[in-house]
């Protein structure tokens, strides 16, 4: 409920849960009791979820029905083709294809949204819990762009014709794969997260800002073509990524950051750079509406005057705020 607070408070009606929580958003029950205490929240807030695949058909079988049963609510599946928080990746390339196989089975068509971070590329012995940067050498960009590829080549291996999700895009390489994947008729999109449009890996070397993801801040130019992507249209949309871990939970190396704040300044720099009212409605929800099959409506954008002072009473609400150097 106070996310759902939080985020109303900073101009965000419509919200998309993520199904690694505790518990895992894997089976009917968790699923349903999730959308029956989103309702009674009783905040005029949208609501939808993304249902969790694991290995097992017949758990694939039982999220798909809810997507039938619950078409406004359960809008798509996730798969973490790599482990994140919440440790619900599937990491062998033969799992993933057998659930793009069983979904081609079900005559799933709808959207799969997909963590990618291939594990194999995954540098651990990197990693310095004390400094957040060596998160960014510990996961590299060739992890995420090789992900990418692998869903794009599993799914049209086993004949899927639903719709590819990029999450928390981080690398314009894998933008390339999602263009590319695109032009030969792929029915595939990706969004990035305002950390990875307004920060870099430098970044997280202040302890204090507590910059640690998945997938992880990349370099400053990695950054500037992401952002310039965003101005050009080639991004579909943008996404929080909202993960309001506590600090003692940062300190213990989770990963996440709460992502109104950051939304918020990312309107603002929009605005700074000249970008369209259309293409920020596109990225802001209109597209998500078009992709997801959602209720149409008009979307509204914070205006720049008052910008300021709402970015910093969002950030307030939360014990840490990684955006703060760009305030």
């Amino acid at each position: 409920m106070h996310g759902m607070s939080v985020a109303l408070y900073a101009g965000v009606d419509e919200l998309f849960d993520m199904p690694n929580t505790s518990p895992p958003l894997t089976d009917r029950a968790s699923v349903e009791k999730r959308i029956l205490d989103a309702r009674s929240c009783g905040l005029p807030v949208r609501y939808h979820l993304y249902a969790g695949v694991t290995s097992d058909p017949r758990q694939i079988e039982e999220v798909v029905t809810l997507t039938r049963e619950y078409p406004q609510q359960v809008v798509a599946m996730k798969m973490f083709a790599g482990h994140s928080t919440g440790n619900m990746g599937l990491i062998d390339g033969e799992t993933q294809r057998q659930v793009y196989r069983t979904l081609t089975h079900l005559g799933y068509e709808g959207v799969v949204a997909l963590h990618c971070e291939k594990e194999s590329l995954l540098k651990p012995d990197l990693e310095d819990p004390s400094d957040y940067s060596s998160h960014s050498d510990a996961r590299p960009v060739e992890a995420e762009v090789s992900s990418v590829q692998d869903q794009i080549k599993y799914s049209d291996e086993a004949g899927f014709i639903g719709h590819l999700h990029i999450c928390h895009l981080s690398s314009i390489s894998s933008l390339v794969l999602v263009e590319g994947a695109r032009k030969r008729g792929r029915r595939i999109s990706c969004a990035a997260t305002p950390h990875h449009l307004l920060l870099n890996s430098k970044d997280a070397s202040d302890h204090m800002l507590y910059a640690k993801m998945n997938p992880p801040l990349r370099s400053e130019s990695e950054r500037q073509a992401l952002f310039a992507a965003l101005l050009a249209g080639r991004i579909d949309w943008i996404e929080t990524d909202h993960a309001p871990h506590t600090l003692s939970d940062k300190e213990g190396g989770a990963s996440g950051i709460p992502g109104f704040s950051g939304l918020l300044l990312l309107v603002k720099r929009l605005y700074e750079a000249g970008c369209p009212l259309s293409l920020m409605q596109s990225l802001l929800g209109g597209q998500v509406q078009e992709v997801f099959s959602l209720e149409k409506r008009p979307v509204s954008i914070p205006p720049l005057v008052g910008l300021d002072q709402s970015i910093r009473e969002v950030a307030r609400m939360y014990p840490f705020d990684s955006f703060s150097n760009l305030r």
